[in-house]
């Protein structure tokens, strides 16, 4: 851990906390974004074209929404005073389901009639992320860098109500593999429910997530799961496990620990045992870390409201898989025969 030097930018005073004001956060450095870490079922977007092309979805009073492009800014803004001094990367920005209108001097118009400047749009969902590529750990050879996103879903929201209501944001904190920008997720850097009003509340729930993340120790559970390995045989007994698992009864399904990956991921999966050239099999072993990363990898497939629960889940997983295997834990035995 010689490589991490973490300064949280809080002042503590007791059970108290002193954040920057959201207004007067300190600009730090800025590099280009090369985060990919979602490939199927949606496009990506730039700040820019999000703020200058979307409208921005109101309450039933017309009260407006905290904008996406809000969200992003707060969320970077908190990264970039916490983190004080570090390197910040421009965030990578994932959406889906757009959905369409127009204004209202065009209402009894035909769709294609309408002018370029009598449509609207707006995305139901967003994820972004960007990296602090100065704070980073090397394992198995692999650079991390520290990574922080978030994911938004309109459809969280009832919008019809006529008044303000609260407004539902996931964050997220945790480390990042450069060769192939899968994410390492875990509890404790994932807050799936952020509920809050205002972006001063959005952006003091942010500081408080990155306050109570603790780097040193996902990096100590990815060095763990190094040193495990799986057999050949062992690998097609879990997959092979995880697809009975879908077609179980539900009077045994529900006595084993949720399991969140697909037919098609696990497929995906098994193509990058053999495949992969980074994390597949190596003399017919296959770490933990390598299975961890071909369990992230297959989720670049999910859906944006999916995302971050399936890769808290594959976390789950692997430290349920290691525990068992070393008889730490039985909950897993099931998937190892």
């Amino acid at each position: 851990m010689n490589d991490l030097l973490l300064m949280p930018a809080v002042a503590s005073n007791g059970n108290a906390y002193e954040y920057a004001e959201y207004e007067e956060v300190v600009e730090q450095p800025v590099t280009r974004s090369y985060v990919s870490f979602l490939d199927a079922n949606t496009n990506a977007i730039s700040l820019e074209e999000l703020a200058s092309t979307c409208v921005v979805p109101t309450w039933g009073n017309q009260e407006l929404t905290i904008s996406h492009q809000d969200f992003i800014e707060s969320v970077h803004d908190a990264a970039k005073s916490f983190y004080q001094g570090e390197a910040v990367t421009a965030p990578s920005i994932r959406v889906s389901h757009i959905v369409r209108g127009r204004t209202p001097n065009a209402l009894g118009k035909r769709a294609s009639e309408l002018l370029e400047c009598e449509k609207t749009q707006f995305y139901q969902r967003l994820a972004f992320a960007f990296t602090i590529p100065t704070i980073y750990e090397t394992i198995d050879g692999h650079r991390m860098e520290l990574c922080v996103g978030g994911v938004r879903n309109y459809s969280d929201l009832n919008l019809y109500r006529q008044t303000k209501g609260v407004e539902k944001f996931s964050v997220f904190v945790g480390w990042r593999v450069v060769v192939c920008s899968n994410q390492i997720l875990s509890g404790q850097g994932v807050k799936l429910s952020m509920e809050v009003m205002s972006l001063g509340e959005l952006y003091k729930n942010v500081m408080d997530l990155f306050y109570q993340f603790i780097p040193a120790k996902d990096i100590h559970l990815m060095k763990v799961l190094s040193n495990t390995y799986l057999s050949e045989t062992q690998f097609a007994q879990i997959v092979g496990r995880m697809r009975m698992a879908q077609a179980l009864p539900q009077s045994i399904s529900r006595k084993l620990p949720r399991l969140l990956i697909t037919d098609s991921q696990i497929n995906s999966v098994c193509r990058g045992y053999y495949h992969n050239e980074d994390f597949g099999t190596k003399d017919n072993g296959l770490s933990l870390f390598d299975f961890h990363n071909l369990l992230t990898e297959s989720n670049k497939s999910s859906y944006i409201d999916t995302y971050l629960q399936r890769g808290v889940n594959a976390t789950e997983v692997a430290t349920g898989l290691h525990n068992t295997m070393h008889g730490l834990d039985d909950r897993y035995s099931w998937f190892l025969g």
